[in-house]
């Protein structure tokens, strides 16, 4: 066997992983570029009814995501559909995309980011979850908002609009 393939081995348990607070949610990083040799990302993330990331447009990042709980509502440039327990989506890169968690209980879903490099910008914008549950509930503030627009640049991404519309 290869040592060199064999150094990147990697296992994360259930509650492993660094956990943030991130725009609301409760981010847990399972395993960044480093540790997939540059490969990829790969988040946990636990979102409340309600929430949803702004409108945005990753220019070097693909997301692959796949709902462990819940039921969320994707849109990839001008398709929307709903993903529930069970469903994946890859948003592509250079596509605007956003989601919102529908329903009445949070969702858990897991995403990935290809190349990686997305979890530098959930520890720059975030705060250290102390207990991984989700944080108090609050809405996104523009305060917030410009901070993403500002590090849009530095992480390859654009807000371009606002977030979802509640299913109306």
């Amino acid at each position: 066997m290869d040592e060199l393939l064999l150094q990147r081995f990697r296992t994360v348990g259930a509650d492993d992983g660094a956990a943030y607070w991130f725009l609301g949610t409760l981010m847990i990083i399972k395993a960044t570029g480093e540790d997939t040799g540059g490969a990829f990302t790969l988040f946990e993330q636990l979102a409340p009814p309600g929430f949803g990331p702004p409108l945005h447009v990753h220019h070097r990042e693909d997301e692959p995501f796949f709902v462990l709980e819940g039921r969320a509502r994707f849109r990839c440039g001008d398709r929307e559909f709903v993903m529930e327990s069970g469903g994946y989506v890859f948003l592509p890169k250079g596509v605007p995309h956003a989601f919102r968690i529908e329903g009445s209980t949070p969702a858990r879903l897991l995403q990935m980011t290809l190349p990686p490099g997305f979890e530098r910008l959930v520890e720059e914008i975030s705060v250290i979850a102390p207990s991984r549950t989700l944080p108090p509930p609050a809405p996104i503030s523009a305060d917030i908002i410009g901070r993403l627009a500002a590090l849009g640049s530095k992480y390859h991404f654009s807000i371009v609009g606002p977030p979802l519309d509640a299913e109306g």
